[in-house]
């Protein structure tokens, strides 16, 4: 019987480093970000259907934040500056990921392909993949906030950047996210224990 290597491609999130470009205080692996933004993502799902009336399916909402940057496995981390410097290099990285996603999608046996390829692909509803993309942002805040607070100012632009680019989202689930939650990435564990 043939073997196939989609997990154990998946498996490798774990190498790939994230923020390669920026002194970080501690290493963020994809593996980390992927878990933080299904998390995320399943809490603006569930702040979305319960206080916005609205009817997101998030078990697809999760699935979609966990296979979110997959592809990442062929293709490594670019950083964000270098990656959105050059619309012609964006395209071509664009292209890059979608390459990426087909060949690991060809990694499954063509039987289980179906069921995989709307989450590697990226197609699905729109307000899924946005609730997707402001959860994938989200957990980049966290990241800039865990940075700042071991002392490090490196990730201060990072930040700014990324409470921007939620705002330009206009995402009610985000804006209450980050009144009720985000205030607890600041605190200390001692504070957190207090609560």
């Amino acid at each position: 019987m043939k073997s196939f290597p989609f997990y154990g491609q998946l498996w490798r999130m774990r190498y790939i480093q994230r923020w390669g470009l920026m002194k970080n205080s501690r290493p963020e692996n994809l593996s980390e970000h992927t878990l933080d933004t299904a998390i995320i993502a399943h809490c603006l799902g569930v702040l979305r259907n319960t206080r916005f009336g609205g009817s997101v399916d998030l078990g697809q909402l999760v699935l979609y934040a966990l296979y979110h940057d997959a592809p990442e496995v062929l293709t490594g981390d670019l950083p964000t500056p270098v990656k959105y410097h050059d619309p012609a290099l964006s395209s071509a990285y664009k292209q890059l990921e979608e390459l990426s996603a087909a060949r690991l999608l060809s990694q499954l046996p063509a039987d289980l392909q179906p069921a995989f390829a709307p989450y590697l692909l990226g197609q699905g509803q729109q307000e899924v993949l946005a609730l997707c993309k402001a959860a994938d942002k989200l957990s980049a805040l966290c990241k800039c906030i865990e940075e700042q607070k071991s002392g490090s100012s490196e990730f201060e632009s990072a930040r700014r950047a990324q409470l921007q680019a939620l705002r330009q989202m206009d995402l009610p689930e985000v804006d209450l996210f980050c009144e009720l939650f985000l205030p607890g990435y600041y605190l200390s564990l001692d504070d957190l224990q207090e609560l």
